[in-house]
């Protein structure tokens, strides 16, 4: 426990950046991504790319191998032999080149107009396949060399050679063919999906012909006219979702045999090694039972017995695909939540069981028909899995294992016969890329202590995982500079050291149910004086899938921030319960009444910033975007005396006009859920609005529809207050480029004008 306190005591006192009073100021074009300075204030970073197990740094101008003391060894080709190979320039930068095969000295390059296989050692064109207008969704097999696309809503498939087919020939507004379905939920981003040898296409039929229209006004046409979103409202009629395969030799389109009301989300499509099988996981409309299934791509016939099955009182969300040991195709690793944290799984699809269902640590309940194994056991949450060490038999993972700040790389045994071993340096957020054979992997980095550092690490050395006798993890050590095995590739210098930045610090403090540790972000002004009270903006999301602070770089601070803490603002921002990378149980407190057990952690924030002597507890705003939004306005009218300014963008107003696949998954139906959804809208909160509310929203939103704002406005008039409204005409949920940095000084004029 000694250990754990210190570790705290470490994310409170380090400061990640130092207040400086002498030198330039930022401006919004410098600390957002739509601004024209952005760039040049980002830490320098490095493109690199793995041909095989040789490691290549790309630059605009050429390709060159990296060493294994980390130095820079001979140039493998140049963009100007590329494009004197091409007879024309089509490469601009080599950094836009991949490797698509380990034993070959071949590029890939992807135009506008073409894919090009270029041999760099020849300085010869491997092969070219055309790529029609108006494509898009397009996936490339490099074995069969098969292109899958989509014009609008229709499925292509071009072979190597040429040969063009149309797979679907009625799609329509209402039935659409190879793209994302279930509003990209459940881990879905893309509809196409080839087998691993290229001569099999899976793909998704979405038909949304039951299914609403929501009108949207374009105003760029000379008397405005409307456009549709197709949008499920949450307990409204649905999409019906459908997957078939085209064998592009016998140029047959099979599909699955599986019919409405058996399922209603069918995701993570994944392929057998040998084709032989495509395994999908499928999900009730309800969401809390699970079912993973093996299809004949052949027949289309679905087998009799489920693979697993996961049952939740509240729900189960798949979100990752399988993924097949390379050195053994009957068995495969898959991410789950059953017990409780999202950890590794090995399952052995040759070893059937006797079918029993037990309960899971997680509160649902399982019943697996082949052997599963927990490959990654502990309390903490797999993030990301970077894939296998081919001859030690063992997979690389990201997973904050030594403290829920901290994102680190470790390797997991294949059998779960031996300890994890830390691969990466113990402290910050790390990403990754494994060479083929995963013996070497490149490892990016930052840390409240590090602005980035890439290094090359060997995947089959590092710091076995310890506890002591209290069980607890004994991480403390491995923050003790680096476990790592490699060399240094890249170490940034801080693009801030000659402007005045503020301090930002972290800590914890306990959630309402005064068990939990929350952790925060708080940025002090520039120039800051302890004898001062400054106004103080609370920046919120607090829904599920998203976080907002984790020991990178500044905490994970956003440009915005920085911005207003050198305007004299304490900027104060709290991962409540419900946010992500906490496990399934801190999710799930906000389970059927959103924004309840989130306004409770949110306002024990508000209380700890009372209790420092610098905050003016006269002047609190509060900002957030989304669910963010939703948050923001729920605070500013619950709360109507404890916060001055708000500033809401995009927010959900009522659940009952949110998308199904989301909503239900975690409100349930209107129906099903009548008091959830009347204690959780905000209409009826109209009434109570006593502070300065402005908000924000795209006018063209497809996520968090205008009527959700426009009934918020139309319920203050009717109530009699006053919010200020702003919106973007053309926009979505979210503004980009120039309208971002218009945005955000609009937020900041906001504040300005009414909390400083």
């Amino acid at each position: 426990m000694k250990k754990i306190l210190l570790f705290a005591a470490l994310l409170m006192t380090v400061p990640t950046i130092m207040a400086q009073t002498t030198k330039k100021s930022f401006t919004l074009d410098d600390l957002l991504g739509g601004g024209s300075s952005y760039w040049s204030m980002q830490p320098r970073n490095m493109y690199s790319a793995w041909w095989g197990d040789i490691p290549v740094e790309l630059t605009v101008e050429k390709a060159v191998i990296i060493q294994s003391d980390g130095g820079r060894g001979r140039t493998l080709f140049t963009a100007e032999e590329l494009n004197q190979a091409l007879g024309e320039v089509l490469v601009r930068a080599c950094t836009y080149v991949t490797f698509p095969y380990a034993d070959k000295p071949i590029i890939k390059v992807q135009t506008g107009k073409e894919i090009v296989l270029i041999d760099f050692e020849r300085k010869t064109v491997e092969w070219r396949g055309a790529i029609q207008n108006g494509a898009s969704e397009m996936q490339w097999n490099a074995q069969s060399r098969n292109l899958a696309y989509c014009i609008g809503p229709n499925v292509f498939v071009q072979t190597a050679d040429g040969e063009r087919h149309q797979v679907t020939d009625d799609g329509s507004d209402d039935i659409v063919y190879g793209h994302s379905v279930s509003r990209e939920e459940f881990g879905i981003f893309n509809g196409l999906f080839w087998s691993e040898d290229g001569k099999y296409l899976a793909f998704y039929k979405k038909d949304q012909s039951r299914i609403p229209s929501y009108p949207q006004v374009d105003i760029t046409t000379r008397i405005a006219t409307t456009t549709v979103d197709k949008y499920p409202m949450a307990g409204e009629e649905s999409e019906d979702v459908s997957v078939a395969v085209f064998d592009v030799a016998k140029k047959k389109t099979v599909w699955l045999k599986n019919p409405k009301p058996m399922t209603d989300y069918m995701t993570n499509l994944s392929w057998a090694p040998d084709a032989s099988k495509l395994y999908v996981f499928e999900l009730n409309r309800d969401q809390n039972h699970m079912q993973l299934f093996a299809y004949d791509p052949l027949t289309g016939d679905k087998e009799s017995t489920p693979v697993l099955e996961e049952k939740h009182p509240k729900y189960v969300e798949p979100l990752h695909t399988l993924v097949f040991l390379p050195w053994d195709k009957t068995k495969a690793v898959m991410q789950s939540q059953r017990d409780n944290w999202n950890h590794l799984y090995l399952i052995d699809l040759k070893k059937s069981m006797y079918p029993e269902w037990r309960t899971a640590d997680g509160g649902g309940t399982l019943c697996d028909h082949v052997a599963v194994k927990l490959l990654t056991p502990g309390e903490f949450v797999v993030r990301d899995l970077l894939g296998f060490n081919k001859k030690e038999k063992s997979i690389l993972f990201v997973g904050n294992v030594t403290h829920p700040l901290h994102h680190t790389i470790w390797s997991a045994s294949a059998s779960g016969k031996k300890k994890m071993r830390l691969i990466s340096a113990g402290e910050g957020v790390h990403s990754a890329t494994l060479s083929e054979s995963g013996s070497m992997l490149i490892d990016t980095y930052s840390s409240p202590t590090v602005t980035r550092q890439i290094s090359l690490l060997k995947s089959d050395k590092g710091k076995e995982l310890q506890r002591d006798v209290a069980g607890m993890l004994d991480y403390v050590p491995l923050l003790k500079g680096k476990s790592a095995v490699g060399a240094s590739l890249l170490t940034a210098e801080d693009p801030w050291k000659n402007y005045a930045a503020p301090e930002i610090t972290s800590g914890s403090i306990k959630a309402a149910d005064g068990v939990t540790d929350l952790y925060y972000r708080l940025i002090k002004p520039v120039d800051f004086d302890p004898a001062k009270k400054y106004p103080t903006v609370v920046y919120v999301y607090g829904g599920p899938h998203a976080h907002n602070v984790q020991a990178s770089r500044g905490y994970y601070f956003r440009g915005w921030e920085i911005y207003m803490a050198q305007r004299g603002y304490v900027i104060f921002v709290l991962d409540n319960r419900g946010s992500q990378y906490r496990g399934l149980k801190f999710e799930q407190t906000m389970f059927r009444q959103f924004g309840v057990e989130e306004m409770k952690d949110q306002m024990l924030g508000v209380e700890f910033l009372k209790s420092l002597p610098y905050v003016d507890a006269s002047r609190l705003g509060v900002h957030g975007w989304s669910y963010g939004g939703f948050m923001t306005t729920n605070l500013m009218c619950t709360y109507p005396d404890v916060f001055k300014v708000g500033v809401a963008g995009g927010p959900v107003i009522d659940w009952k006009y949110y998308e199904v696949m989301y909503g239900e998954r975690y409100m349930d139906t209107p129906e099903q859920n009548p008091e959830g959804f009347a204690n959780c809208g905000l209409l009826h909160k109209a009434k109570n609005l006593k502070g300065r509310l402005q908000i924000i929203f795209g006018y063209n939103d497809p996520t968090c529809v205008p009527q959700h704002t426009l009934s918020f406005i139309r319920a203050c008039i009717d109530a009699g207050t006053q919010p200020d409204l702003f919106l973007y005409p053309g926009d979505g949920h979210n503004m980009f480029g120039t309208d971002q940095v218009h945005l955000h000084e609009r937020i900041t004029r906001y504040f300005d004008d009414y909390l400083k």
